[in-house]
């Protein structure tokens, strides 16, 4: 396969993840900014998308969903997103199976044309409309494209966008995983928790492992540790180490990236969430996400782009 369209590939996958789970931060501002005294909300969506240096430090709330949303600068907004993957599939068109093409244009001009006011009026709808494009075009993947280099490519960016995004979601909200905030309780500890659920679209699959027992620990554990949950940092690394060694078995050779993966995949399995807690969660986060990017940055260089 040529570099160029490995590269397409590759980054296409990271942007239709990261629509998917910019318009998933964006619900979550939503939710928690509608209960009483919350402070601070859309900023904390910002940082968690990676966006809050490019904003001013007082930035209003429908100036900060605009800017994720529309903004065609930003390159982690969902128009943004968008654009570039159909761009990325438009370089490759060949490589791709018409299911996947139709999925990224399907309707595509109705955002084009979306002006601030009425993406803010019906923002749950365009935040749907957003989420469903994701899921048709790896729905489309899925059933339609060879399980070749090709398909390889595109799932080492989604899995790598995807891992990113959770730990830095997890970084933005660790004060309320903090162990002292089981002691406050109460009604909006409850909601700030489950918020991290929500943006991960966990909330079934938590209830389902902990019965409903919505506490720091096991939500930390579960976004951390969890080997079942797909958006969970182990469940990511250990597709990403299992698609890394297709790569190798099909071209013969390893690289610095199979190394990276396959140790953060024995860092996972090696500890608990009480040595997490006790060794520091936050620094433990804030590392994953520096060999997060330091893995991204291998496999392009491995592979020539």
């Amino acid at each position: 396969m040529l570099s160029r369209t490995a590269e397409n590939l590759f980054w296409m996958g990271r942007y239709i993840e990261r629509a998917d789970a910019t318009a998933r931060l964006i619900e979550m501002g939503r939710r928690m900014a509608m209960l009483p005294g919350a402070n601070e909300e859309w900023q904390s969506v910002a940082r968690a998308a990676g966006c809050a240096s490019e904003l001013p430090p007082k930035a209003s709330d429908s100036k900060i969903i605009t800017y994720l949303l529309l903004d065609r600068e930003n390159r982690s907004s969902i128009h943004c997103c968008l654009a570039q993957a159909r761009a990325n599939a438009k370089a490759i068109r060949t490589a791709l199976t018409a299911d996947m093409w139709e999925a990224l244009n399907d309707h595509w001009r109705l955002l084009e044309a979306l002006d601030a006011d009425e993406a803010i009026a019906d923002l749950p709808v365009w935040l749907d409309w957003a989420k469903q494009r994701a899921a048709a075009f790896r729905g489309a993947a899925e059933t339609s494209l060879l399980r070749n280099e090709g398909y390889v490519f595109l799932r080492l960016g989604e899995f790598v966008e995807r891992a990113e995004m959770t730990l830095r979601l997890l970084d933005v909200k660790y004060y309320v995983l903090l162990p002292e905030t089981d002691v406050v309780g109460g009604g909006r500890d409850f909601h700030q928790w489950t918020s991290v659920l929500r943006a991960t679209s966990a909330m079934r699959a938590y209830h389902h492992v902990y019965r409903g027992d919505y506490t720091p620990w096991g939500i930390a554990e579960f976004l951390v540790l969890n080997t079942t949950f797909p958006r969970s940092a182990n469940f990511c690394y250990r597709a990403l180490e299992r698609h890394l060694d297709d790569l190798a078995r099909l071209y013969g050779e390893r690289h610095n990236c199979h190394e990276t993966a396959a140790e953060m995949v024995r860092r996972l399995d090696g500890c608990d969430i009480n040595s997490l807690f006790q060794t520091g969660l936050h620094e433990f986060i804030g590392d994953a996400i520096k060999v997060t990017n330091r893995l991204s940055s291998e496999i392009s260089r491995a592979y020539y782009f």
